[in-house]
C-alpha cells in the first residue's frame, strides 16, 4: 500500500510491502539492551497483553516474546504482515497479527495494558491516534514510543551510505540524524502523562551483507525506488563497502524511549 505525506520525502510516495523480505531479513538489527530497558520498567510481560502498532515484520514483539506478554502486532501492510507470520511460526512464537491501519484499529476499548510503537511513529496522523491509542488502553496503561538511528555525522560508514541513499533519492528526509529525545506530540499531553523517557548511545554490529540490506530496506531505497534504481544503488553500494577495513563492523547508533502512562 502506497504511503504519501506532504511532510515526508517531499511528498515521494513509498510502499513498506515492497521491501518486505529485505526488512525480515536485514531490519532485525536491535540489540538486547533496546528491549531489556522496556523490560527492566515492568512492560511487556507476562501477564499483560501488549499491542504493537506499526509492526512491520513484528520485530518488537518477537524480540520481547521471552518476557512472556500476550502479543498483537498491527501493520498498515499486507506484505509486513505476511512477513511477521512467517517469522513468528519459524520460531514457534503464538502472536497474532492484523492488517490495519493504526488510524483504523478496532479493538474494544480499554483492551491493553501496554501499547508499543517502534520506529513507526511519526507517519501517524496524531489528532485520531493520540485518543484511540488512549481508548484502546486500560485504566494505567502505558504507551511506550521506541526509536533507534545510526549517526551519520560522527560514524563514517553510515554518513556515506547516507550519502548514497540522498544521491538516488534526494527528497529523502530518512537521514541527516542527530541525537534527541523521542517526538511527543502535543495533543499527548491532553491523554497521557510523560512517565519516564531515555536516550543513549549504542553500537550495531553488521557484516558488509547485512548493512547493505540494511540500508537497501530503508524508506529511502527499497520502499520507494524503481527496480532499476535499487539495483544501481545495491552495485554502488556494495563496492563502497569492498573498501571497509574488514567484513564486519560496528555502526554507532542512538537509542530513545518514552513510556507514557494514561491519564
Amino acid at each position: 500500500m502506497d504511503i504519501q505525506k506532504n511532510d515526508i520525502d517531499g511528498g515521494k510516495s513509498f510502499d513498506w510491502g515492497r521491501t518486505s523480505s529485505d526488512y525480515a531479513k536485514f531490519r532485525d538489527i536491535y540489540p538486547p539492551v533496546f528491549f531489556g530497558k522496556v523490560a527492566e520498567r515492568g512492560l511487556c510481560v507476562k501477564g499483560q497483553r501488549v499491542l504493537d502498532i506499526g509492526t512491520g515484520t513484528g520485530v518488537v514483539p518477537r524480540n520481547m516474546y521471552k518476557y512472556g506478554a500476550s502479543w498483537t502486532g498491527a501493520d498498515i501492510s499486507e506484505n509486513q504482515i505476511e512477513q511477521a507470520k512467517i517469522l513468528a511460526q519459524n520460531s514457534g512464537m503464538n502472536i497474532d497479527f492484523v492488517v490495519s491501519a493504526t488510524e483504523e484499529l478496532d479493538f474494544p476499548d480499554e483492551t491493553f495494558d501496554v501499547i508499543t510503537a517502534c520506529q513507526c511513529f511519526f507517519y501517524f496522523d496524531y489528532d485520531t491516534v493520540i485518543p484511540k491509542l488512549a481508548k484502546l488502553l486500560k485504566k494505567g496503561g502505558r504507551l511506550v514510543i521506541l526509536f533507534m538511528a545510526w549517526l551519520p555525522d560522527e560514524d563514517k560508514i553510515a554518513g556515506d551510505s547516507e550519502s548514497l541513499v540522498l544521491k538516488y533519492n534526494p527528497k529523502w528526509t530518512g537521514g541527516r540524524y542527530v541525537r534527541k529525545p523521542v517526538f511527543i506530540p502535543e495533543n499527548a499531553n491532553d491523554f497521557f502523562t510523560i512517565e519516564y523517557a531515555e536516550d543513549y548511545d549504542l553500537m550495531v554490529h553488521f557484516t558488509r551483507e547485512s548493512w547493505n540490506g540494511r540500508m537497501k530496506a530503508c524508506r529511502g531505497i527499497g520502499a520507494s525506488l524503481r527496480a532499476e534504481e535499487i539495483s544501481a544503488w545495491e552495485r554502488e553500494h556494495m563496492e563502497m563497502l569492498a573498501k571497509t577495513p574488514s567484513n564486519e563492523f560496528d555502526i554507532l547508533h542512538h537509542a530513545a524511549m518514552a513510556i507514557l502512562k494514561k491519564k
